[in-house]
């Protein structure tokens, strides 16, 4: 009955934890919301159904277990036979698995050495090391023929390549489904557009001004309001270091916390931010940087014609 309690608190204690777990997620989505709730339910009253009927099924073997040992013994005492309790069946699987020597025996597997007092026996291994062992040449065999002799199984290294290839395929149909996702520091756009302007200038406040203020004018990382840059200017080069980062410096990679779509926009942003002289500025720093010139339309219409 001690095992049943302790059992029964066991699966109290995890359903309370389950309980404060799903409280502690209903910020995010309600646990009551949830369309498979019905299911969890389901599935886990026939766990917990299955689990009290083997528990019984398990004590209710151990009181009829103990019922027949008593009727046996008390047969033995009438007939005046003198009752021995034979040794259950997990008892008899444990004495073959192990093969224990008798006591009787035990002068005749003492070895003559001893050390500081202490004998040795010469006991051979128990027969589940040498079964255990003989499985581990088996599978070697088998490892052997199904890995190396044949390709019915991938070596490690070709199921990593397999791996790569697959998610490079992945990402390829991911660019053609979704064109925000093919932005990267070659295809990204000097862009005007106010929504995307606004969208820049968030991801910059919640990411960015930390390091570098809300208005740009550094504060670990670098002044972003003057014309001098370490690692160019243009919208490529921004592009580029908000993407991978800067190794060495506090300039982290943003790549995998937000998408080229919002790294396009804080570029752009941060393009903005550019002569607006904010009080108590950084210095600057790295070197200077001059955008390129367009052509004019004219020149541009006159280079066509010819």
């Amino acid at each position: 009955m001690k095992k049943l309690f302790l059992i029964f608190a066991l699966l109290l204690s995890f359903a309370s934890f389950a309980q404060t777990e799903a409280a502690s997620s209903s910020a995010a989505t309600s646990f009551w919301d949830d369309p498979m709730l019905m299911f969890y339910t389901v599935v886990g009253f026939v766990f917990v159904v299955v689990l009290l009927v083997m528990l019984v099924a398990l004590y209710m073997l151990q009181v009829l277990n103990f019922m027949v040992k008593q009727a046996t013994r008390e047969r033995a005492e009438r007939l005046g036979i003198p009752y021995v309790e034979q040794p259950s069946f997990w008892a008899k699987i444990w004495k073959e698995s192990n093969d224990f020597q008798p006591l009787e025996k035990e002068a005749d597997l003492m070895l003559d050495h001893n050390y500081d007092g202490i004998r040795e026996l010469d006991n051979h291994l128990p027969p589940w090391w040498k079964w255990l062992f003989y499985a581990t040449i088996v599978f070697a065999g088998v490892y052997m023929v199904f890995y190396h002799m044949s390709d019915t199984l991938p070596l490690p290294l070709k199921e990593y390549e397999t791996e790569l290839a697959i998610a490079d395929e992945q990402a390829k149909k991911l660019k053609a489904s979704s064109p925000t996702a093919a932005i990267d520091e070659t295809t990204v756009q000097l862009i005007t557009d106010a929504t995307a302007l606004a969208d820049g200038k968030t991801t910059f406040l919640n990411n960015c001004a930390s390091c570098h203020r809300k208005d740009g004018g550094g504060d670990i990382g670098p002044n972003l309001t003057d014309e001098y840059w370490k690692h160019g200017g243009s919208v490529q080069d921004i592009f580029k270091v908000v993407r991978h980062g800067v190794q060495g410096t506090n300039m982290i990679a943003w790549e995998g916390f937000i998408s080229p779509e919002k790294m396009q926009n804080v570029a752009n942003y941060v393009l903005t931010l550019q002569g607006t002289n904010p009080e108590n500025g950084k210095k600057p720093e790295g070197d200077l940087y001059k955008p390129k010139e367009s052509a004019p339309a004219d020149s541009v219409k006159v280079q066509a014609s010819l």
